[in-house]
């Protein structure tokens, strides 16, 4: 679990990374966040720089990666008026929801965690063995962000 929690951290550091690089305000400044089309956009154009991608490659990952955060977003809503209830609970009743709500919490990361490693998955099969052997040296895992491990579908990842 531990790990999961890890590896979710990370993968929110580089979207934030790749917000600020692209000189976007931070997510907590009351702007309103990118839609997935233009995430999708950002993380390609990183991607695209590093590993020489083709047309049809770029049309291809901005194809997976906007599924991807499409999907990612109606959970990220959830998760985050669940964690706001278990802030609440906290600070009102020691003996209340926070089982629940953690397991609650729990339970959607992991939905995002399988949604965003299978995109990644889907991502490297479109990959060269040439393209393949850049993204494997890459700091983080690819694009997941720094100290990351790895994705679960990646060859020399540690996994889940």
């Amino acid at each position: 679990m531990m790990r999961t929690t890890v590896k979710i951290l990370l993968s929110i550091g580089l979207i934030a990374t790749l917000a600020l690089a692209q000189g976007m305000p931070p997510l907590n400044s009351g702007a309103t966040p990118p839609d997935p089309q233009t995430m999708a956009q950002m993380r390609v154009n990183g991607l695209a720089r590093i590993l020489n991608l083709t047309d049809a490659q770029k049309t291809q990952a901005t194809s997976i990666f906007t599924a991807a955060y499409t999907a990612d977003e109606s959970i990220r809503s959830s998760l985050q008026t669940d964690r706001k209830s278990l802030a609440s609970a906290v600070r009102a009743n020691p003996t209340g929801p926070i089982d629940t709500l953690a397991a609650t919490i729990g339970n959607l990361e992991g939905q995002i965690l399988a949604i965003d490693s299978k995109a990644e998955a889907s991502f490297y099969a479109i990959l060269t063995k040439d393209q393949q052997a850049i993204y494997d040296t890459m700091p983080g895992g690819g694009m997941r962000g720094p100290g990351g491990r790895g994705g679960p579908m990646r060859p020399g990842g540690r996994g889940l």
